[in-house]
């Protein structure tokens, strides 16, 4: 049987190169290859087994000495820094033949009334605009022409016909012509990163600007990943009509939620013990003794004995979450069913008062994510915040360990409808003792719970499907450490005030509420700024205080009303758009006010991947925040804020293409947690590299780890406990751990969820990693023959080194197969391994310039030894890319090259990259 391999295949058709050992297939590809790559095939196809610059043997452990001995090489510290390359040329794409036939005729019979030669209204004559933005000078009002269309507020209610079809015709090809003119004009030194907002970014936006942490972009779909990897690329971020609606619909959602309405509901308590939680338990335990007594009244001799064995029963600690009596040390198996409502527990209006600790407990054994679960009925509100409060303690103070507890929420309301989400953010450490038990609280906004039952409000309790909700409580510890639990209180809805501080984030208290179109003049004023990032001129607010006008009479109150009109401002290119200075500011606003917001927005977008904060806004307002102090002193609040976090997580997940591990295939009974440690320890990592400075050189080796316990457990580092991730030290000489490559999680999305995977690992080191991908593949890859009983019996490196032979496969595999054999140690869930079948394993190999790879130790001495410059400016290019939202040109090469220089001369420190580049004329000039 013929298999052929479709892994192989398509990691091949995206990566591998064409170069060749054979002049003249050379000359058949070059005229495809780029000059570098043409020159570099001629070189090998003419001297095959020439070296370049080796870095000497690995006979050292000393990886600092490493670092030293490439230092000493680098271009950077020791060199000239390379100049810029020609940019490349731009062909049209525009569909400007189109304005005249299509888009010309709609706008003359829908706009040209109001806009024409006869009526100018805003000083604005939609005639006389020149169609060819590219060219042309009209692109600001071609903007606010997208706007208006798309928000729906041009042509007004009742002045203007305009289909769904004709308005769908005028707002594509004004998004596809702005778009183009972007890029065309970046071709010509122009500013090339005006793009829409990433989903991501427009959720972190709502959140800043609404003041909650929702989930405002559910409904969003996924980003495309650009060349690069990234999702915030201007090459992808467009828009279409449908997206703009969908915004619409969004923002308008966001203000409901985050705004209120009449008085402060009543809140709901439920004040549950485990005595009450355990009454069915017990329960069932009275039935079964009440039946052997039934079944044995002849024979009491027999009673007796059967009755002494459940009573003995009661005595044996059960495998799963149990209730004990602390008094007669009784225990029974905690079991729940979701029929008849037995388990259920109904709200008081008034908030009971907490007990004092009883004999009742519940025990959930540690080691095995043991629940317990506690119902709460149908009752519970759409928003408000959800409390839960847990009186809890370990049950072992001997040991030095903490045990850890999760919060769930689910439901079940037939055998096929059920749902069981976690809640909570992060563990709650249980550190109180038995003899004082303390309570644990969690603040859950009920309207991020999704999906709630469907059936509340329309089964009765106790009916079926089961219109009932509850919460577990899960002891989520690695190690065997128990937590006992007296008392559990749930409320909801939970408002610290009234109304919430994100209602007066819309709606701020002011003198002028007596009067509706001042409040609604200053409520516009102060959200528009903050949403447009800009000041806002009169005219801007007019226009939005008309549109309110028209919608007043339809709603009952001006909130209301407010509502459907700042729904327009989320929606407008002002919010929905970044970085490209003057495009929507008014052509009367100072300009360098203007291009001071404008960075503030760019500043806001890299580092907290959302809008600037006040702070932000007003030093662009006094025209300071281009100061070089100013800027700099910025950059430092902004890196020490909670919300650079968001840069970690975005810029790591994208770089290293860590949502790979998501879709990668977990075996039966393997331990989700630990796939989601895996998905944490990169962000974790550099968030500690970022928060010491540390030299991004760390990435490929340091000595430290950043883990939790069960990421210690599968590394084999002892004496960590806990699910929360800290510095743990590498032991001395240990290279198998440290820096980022040889992290679990990278290198188990880099298998194949079977095995290990030498090619997609090697790929991924060069692509994300050295930046440096291999080029386009040969026409034609062979097939894997796995019924040839010689390969089945081959190891993969074997089966890899026989593909390899092929003439048409070698040129591509010399050039990625060595770095990936050399991670050959880790399987494919990156834990060590020293056999692969009973076999040793060989991670031995030799790149195409005969540089030997002694393993992982001697993969890390030639990046360390003979790839500093490269790495350190990857690193660079790559946070250039995520930093200014657009693929690099030759144009930005010498930027980045001097970029690399200052760091390079700095310590090589990451925050140090990241305020060089935000001090360049690449970032500043963008």
């Amino acid at each position: 049987m013929v298999i052929e391999s479709s892994q192989c295949q398509r990691q091949i058709a995206r990566f591998c190169s064409t170069w060749t050992f054979y002049l003249g297939v050379v000359v058949l590809v070059g005229s495809f290859l780029s000059p570098t790559q043409r020159c570099f095939a001629q070189e090998v196809a003419t001297h095959p087994v020439t070296t370049t610059s080796v870095a000497p043997p690995v006979s050292q452990t000393d990886w600092k000495q490493w670092i030293i001995d490439g230092a000493s090489r680098s271009k950077y510290l020791n060199g000239r820094v390379e100049g810029t390359a020609p940019a490349a040329g731009l062909q049209s794409g525009s569909r400007l033949s189109q304005f005249a036939q299509t888009i010309q005729p709609l706008l003359e019979n829908t706009c040209i009334d109001c806009h024409g030669e006869d009526t100018q209204e805003g000083n604005f004559r939609i005639d006389q605009l020149n169609p060819d933005l590219t060219e042309g000078s009209d692109v600001d009002w071609w903007v606010e022409v997208l706007a208006v269309v798309g928000n729906g507020e041009m042509p007004p209610p009742g002045e203007g016909d305009l289909s769904d079809e004709d308005r769908s015709r005028i707002v594509d090809w004004l998004s596809h012509e702005i778009q183009w003119a972007s890029r065309a004009r970046r071709a010509k030194g122009g500013h090339a990163s005006f793009r829409r907002l990433t989903r991501y970014e427009y959720n972190y936006a709502l959140q800043d600007l609404l003041g909650v942490p929702w989930n405002f972009a559910e409904d969003l779909p996924p980003e495309a990943h650009s060349a690069d990897g990234f999702l915030n690329s201007s090459e992808t971020l467009r828009m279409s009509v449908d997206q703009l609606e969908t915004y619409r619909r969004l923002a308008r959602t966001a203000l409901r939620r985050v705004t209120v309405r009449g008085p402060r509901p009543e809140v709901l308590y439920w004040g549950i013990s485990m005595k009450d939680n355990s009454k069915p338990d017990w329960k069932k335990n009275r039935e079964k003794l009440s039946e052997v007594a039934k079944k044995f009244l002849d024979d009491l001799v027999k009673q007796k004995e059967e009755k002494d064995a459940l009573e003995a029963k009661l005595q044996e600690v059960p495998p799963r979450t149990y209730y004990k009596n602390l008094k007669n040390q009784r225990m029974v198996p905690a079991t729940w069913q979701y029929y008849g409502a037995e388990h259920a527990h109904q709200p008081a209006t008034q908030r009971p008062e907490i007990p004092e600790p009883g004999n009742q407990v519940a025990v959930l054994p540690g080691a095995r994510n043991q629940k317990l679960t506690v119902e709460l009925g149908d009752q519970l509100p759409e928003e408000g915040t959800l409390r839960v409060r847990v009186r809890a303690a370990r049950t072992d103070v001997a040991r030095p360990y903490l045990p850890s507890i999760q919060l769930e929420f689910g439901w079940q309301a037939s055998n096929e409808g059920r749902a069981l989400l976690r809640v909570s953010q992060q563990d709650q450490q249980i550190s109180a003792s038995p003899e004082d038990p303390q309570l644990y609280q969690w603040d859950i906004p009920l309207g991020e719970i999704y999906p709630r039952n469907s059936v509340r409000g329309v089964s009765k309790m106790g009916q079926m499907p089961s219109p009932s909700e509850y919460i577990r409580l899960v002891n989520s510890s690695v190690t065997k450490e128990d937590i006992q639990i007296d008392y559990v209180e749930v409320m909801a809805p939970v408002y610290e005030q009234w109304p919430p501080a994100s209602h007066l984030r819309v709606f701020p208290e002011s003198e002028l509420r007596g009067d509706e179109n001042a409040y609604a003049r200053f409520v516009l004023t102060t959200f528009m700024e903050r949403a447009w990032r800009r000041p806002i001129l009169d005219r801007e607010v007019e226009r939005k205080l008309a549109l309110l006008e028209t919608v007043r009479p339809q709603c009952d109150s001006l909130e209301d009303a407010m509502i459907e009109v700042l729904a327009t401002v989320l929606s407008a290119p002002d919010f929905l758009y970044v970085n490209w200075p003057g495009s929507f500011a008014p052509e009367e606003m100072d300009l360098e006010i203007v291009e001071n917001c404008e960075l503030a927005t760019q500043l806001a977008s890299f580092l907290w991947c959302s809008i600037p904060d006040q702070t932000l806004l007003d030093l662009a307002k006094e025209k300071r925040l281009k100061e070089p102090e100013i800027l700099a002193g910025q950059v430092q609040r902004m890196l020490a804020d909670s919300k650079a976090d968001r840069l970690s997580e975005e810029f790591v997940n994208q770089w290293l293409e860590l949502e790979l591990l998501e879709f990668l295939k977990w075996k039966k009974g393997d331990n989700p947690f630990l796939k989601e440690a895996m998905m944490e320890e990169p962000v974790e990592y550099f968030q500690e590299v970022l928060r010491r400075n540390d030299s991004v050189l760390a990435f490929i080796h340091s000595d430290y780890a950043v883990v939790n316990e069960r990421l210690a457990r599968h590394y084999g580092l002892k004496d960590v406990h806990g699910n929360d991730f800290r510095v743990v030290e590498v032991p001395a000489g240990d290279l198998r751990r440290g820096g980022l490559l040889t992290q679990a999680g990278v290198l188990a999305m880099n298998s194949d969820g079977e095995q290990s995977h030498p090619l997609k690992r090697g790929v991924w080191l060069l692509e994300n990693i050295l930046n440096d991908p291999p080029p386009p593949p040969p026409p034609a890859v062979p097939q894997i023959d796995l019924a040839d009983p010689e390969i089945a019996k081959m190891t993969l490196k074997e089966r890899i080194e026989d593909h390899r032979n092929h003439a048409a496969c070698m040129a591509c595999h010399a050039k990625i197969d060595p770095w990936g054999i050399a991670f050959e140690n880790y399987d494919e869930k990156g834990k060590w391994r020293d056999q692969i079948q009973g076999r040793p394993v060989d991670a031995s190999s030799q790149l195409w310039n005969q540089q030997q790879l002694d393993g992982v130790s001697g993969l890390k001495h030639y990046l360390l030894d003979s790839k500093q410059d490269q790495f350190v400016r990857a690193m660079v290019a790559k946070l250039s890319m995520f930093a200014l939202g657009r693929p690099l040109t030759f144009a930005d090469h010498a930027a980045v090259d001097q970029i690399a220089s200052d760091v390079r001369h700095e310590g090589d420190g990451l925050r140090t990259l990241i305020q060089k580049l935000i001090a360049s004329e690449l970032f500043l000039n963008n």
